[in-house]
């Protein structure tokens, strides 16, 4: 393993990191709610009466952010090294985790942790396990 360090970027991962850390805080501790995306978006697919505006309003930034960002310079080109239909499973498999872990990995892995959450510690521990034991049979076993 090696890596690119062309494409390092420990401080803008830092300040990204802190960004979000700050944003989970503020959202718990002035609304008094973790912001799983998992949450907030089941939220939305089952509305209940004055909880949806700020579940919109929080999709919305989700969605929009990147429109504000192009504003300043322009996206960066992902490449990704699967078709479609590994993609659309991948993302059945994690929404499947995600209902029988009780939530997603900024739910547990972001707000959870830092809550000191037993429950999110084992769900963290188990999405990051399966996530290192998943590369390491594609990668190394299946050669994909």
């Amino acid at each position: 393993m090696s890596i690119d360090w062309n494409h390092f970027t420990p401080l803008a991962s830092l300040a990204g990191g802190a960004l979000i850390g700050i944003a989970a805080a503020m959202f718990v501790l002035l609304n008094g709610r973790i912001a799983g995306i998992s949450g907030v978006l089941g939220g939305l697919l089952r509305p209940s009466k004055g909880d949806i505006g700020w579940r919109a309003a929080f999709v919305l930034g989700l969605v929009g952010a990147p429109s504000v960002y192009l504003l300043f310079t322009s996206l960066p080109h992902p490449q990704i090294d699967a078709g479609y239909g590994t993609l659309v499973l991948a993302g059945l498999l994690v929404g499947l985790g995600t209902r029988y872990g009780s939530g997603c990995t900024s739910g547990h892995g972001v707000c959870g942790l830092s809550r000191l959450s037993p429950r999110s510690l084992v769900a963290t521990g188990a999405f990051m396990g399966a996530g290192f034991a998943t590369v390491f049979v594609v990668r190394h076993l299946l050669g994909i």
